[in-house]
């Protein structure tokens, strides 16, 4: 059975458990693998949040930066990293007042119009975390595990927010160089234990924190398999788990055909694939491009999980 949890987001508060919820992805980039590009115009990507609600979202995650593979993320908030890469071959990060730029008219103007809508930010800065709580966001979604900017576990602690600690191996930039990984599953426990431990002697409050092993992230493709296969065994750490495996890469090479990858719009049955057995694993949140299909899928999924199967 799935564990029931409070999830505490502010003044509010989430229940966990007794029903999947869905995240919904809202990209305000030129650049992200699957949907870059499409809702960078601050009134199309309202429009696709309020599209996504209206198809089963509970929680809509708004983010302005692609972290996709090679891309940069700012040196200055990434001091906690191994050795930067030569400066030849790193891209260029965007700046946070781009960031802000891009995903504050999009928090303000989905809060005006859907006022209850539980809104994530997809930030690893604390700046940036720090204006879209301050313009209605309840949840921040952290991929560095609030490792790359060294006040952003601080800034957690003091805006009492919800708060998704994810895994990450490395920076984007580096993750095609990155050595092979021994065991990916005691790798991220291990890894999410310590960091979850640091985040509450930095003052964030433990029921204020989900987990998200980060697939994908500093992995490479063979090593998501056995993550997604033990992920029933990261419920042993005691906190909620998140799962977004939405259109990646090793879906796409699982149903590769002729040697070739699926391609980013090949992948949907894989997802919900995924998504499913994530969630009879104990996932309390999936997080997706695909709502509808996801939402109907976890409704099917949950009834097996109350079941006691």
């Amino acid at each position: 059975m799935r564990a029931i949890f409070q999830w505490k987001i502010g003044a509010r508060t989430l229940e966990l458990g007794r029903r999947t919820l869905i995240m919904g992805i809202v990209n305000v980039t030129p650049d992200s693998f699957s949907d870059g590009g499409l809702f960078v115009d601050a009134a199309k990507a309202v429009a696709h949040a309020e599209r996504l609600l209206d198809e089963g979202a509970s929680i809509i995650d708004v983010g302005g930066e692609s972290t996709r593979p090679g891309a940069a993320v700012a040196a200055d908030a990434a001091s906690s990293s191994p050795s930067p890469a030569p400066a030849s071959s790193t891209p260029t990060a965007i700046s946070e007042d781009e960031e802000r730029k891009r995903i504050l008219p999009v928090i303000r103007d989905l809060k005006k119009r859907r006022p209850e809508t539980v809104i994530s930010v997809d930030t690893y800065k604390a700046s940036v975390a720090r204006a879209a709580v301050d313009e209605g966001a309840e949840v921040v979604n952290d991929i560095s595990g609030f490792r790359w900017d060294p006040k952003m576990a601080k800034t957690l602690a003091e805006l009492k927010v919800g708060a998704v600690l994810m895994h990450t191996r490395g920076r984007p930039e580096e993750w095609r160089t990155l050595p092979p990984i021994g065991d990916p599953v005691l790798l991220v426990k291990r890894d999410l234990r310590q960091w979850a431990e640091a985040a509450g002697l930095a003052g964030i409050k433990r029921d204020h924190l989900v987990l998200d092993p980060g697939f994908g992230f500093g992995k490479r493709l063979e090593e998501n398999y056995p993550l997604l296969a033990h992920f029933g065994e990261l419920q042993q750490m005691g906190f909620p788990l998140l799962a977004g495996v939405s259109r990646k890469s090793f879906i796409g090479r699982a149903l590769a055909r002729d040697g070739q990858d699926a391609p980013v719009e090949k992948r949907l049955y894989g997802t919900l694939a995924a998504e499913g057995l994530l969630i009879l694993k104990g996932a309390h949140i999936i997080r997706t491009h695909d709502v509808a299909l996801a939402s109907e899928a976890a409704r099917l999924v949950d009834a097996v999980v109350a079941s006691g199967g």
